[in-house]
């Protein structure tokens, strides 16, 4: 991770290292809090754009208030900050993390009047699983772990503390070898990955998991429509692990990750071993839009300059 220059924190922007919060920050020891990832990019004409920011403001504040968090601040205003901070950090490019969480007053399970303070932070971040990764795909395993029940996690909000599950999972399977892992849910079937939600190829047919135990992913909504908008058959169903391991092709999305072939699986390889035809039709389309290349999608470019 690169250093930046400047945090935005509480309307105000302040040097990088003077960032801090006090060691009592009610979210720091109990895990209450939410928290968006957004990426920026630089298009072929020179131009900075913002990928589908309303859609991620929008859900940082649904997450909240799921949470029982009142964010202080308007969409608008967030979305202004952010725009802010990417210019005081000379960002071109690059990763945005807005953050609302709960500060210093009461301890214990029960905040009672403990402020909500939110911070934007943005840095330089390339490839998430790698840039080989994105081209040749990545090596894949299912964890121990399995994804949060419905009525225990909050599967549909960012909130901080559920994502130590995905880091548990994680560590499990890279110190197997494994570039990234894949959760179950409660019911055995496949949720998501540790940060990215998942999609297969069958027959010609495009599969992705409903919205029961995984994220309302924006990468992904954006490939439902990619595909739907390209002829690709594209269905919202449960699958077995097993169905997954006969795919003849798979891939995560994600803001992070964006689109990751999927190439192996527990051991098994995933079609060809290769990243596939659909895959590779989806991830150029992907890429064309947020380079500003395919005017298709332009609603979901939020220009900055």
């Amino acid at each position: 991770m690169e250093k930046g220059k400047k945090i935005w924190m509480d309307g105000i922007l302040i040097d990088w290292d003077d960032a801090r919060v006090h060691i009592l920050t009610h979210t720091l020891h109990y895990g209450l809090g939410v928290f968006e990832g957004i990426r920026c990019y630089l298009c072929e004409d020179g131009r900075s754009v913002i990928f589908r920011l309303p859609e991620h403001t929008e859900r940082f504040f649904k997450s909240a208030h799921i949470a029982q968090m009142e964010i202080p601040y308007t969409p608008e205003e967030i979305n202004n900050a952010i725009v802010e901070t990417l210019k005081a950090n000379d960002l071109k490019e690059g990763y945005i993390r807005p953050l609302a969480y709960l500060a210093e007053g009461s301890m214990g399970l029960y905040p009672k009047n403990n402020p909500v303070r939110v911070a934007i932070a943005a840095w330089h971040w390339g490839a998430y699983l790698g840039e080989e990764g994105l081209k040749k795909g990545i090596r894949v395993k299912i964890s121990s772990f399995v994804r949060h029940h419905v009525n225990s996690g909050m599967t549909k909000a960012k909130i901080v503390g559920n994502y130590v599950n995905s880091i548990l999972a994680k560590r499990e399977v890279v110190a197997s070898g494994y570039d990234e892992a894949i959760l179950l849910d409660t019911d055995g079937y496949v949720s998501e990955g540790s940060g990215e939600n998942i999609f297969m190829v069958r027959d010609g047919v495009l599969k992705t998991t409903p919205l029961t135990s995984v994220l309302d992913g924006i990468t992904r909504d954006s490939v439902i429509r990619i595909a739907k908008d390209n002829g690709i058959r594209l269905v919202e169903e449960r699958f077995t692990r097993d169905e997954l391991y006969s795919a003849d092709e798979a891939f995560f999305t994600g803001t992070a990750a964006e689109i990751t072939p999927i190439v192996e699986v527990d051991n098994r390889t995933i079609g060809t071993g290769k990243p596939g035809p659909v895959t590779n039709t989806i991830q150029e389309i992907f890429f064309d839009v947020v380079k500003g290349k395919n005017k298709d999608y332009i609603d979901w470019l939020y220009y900055i300059d």
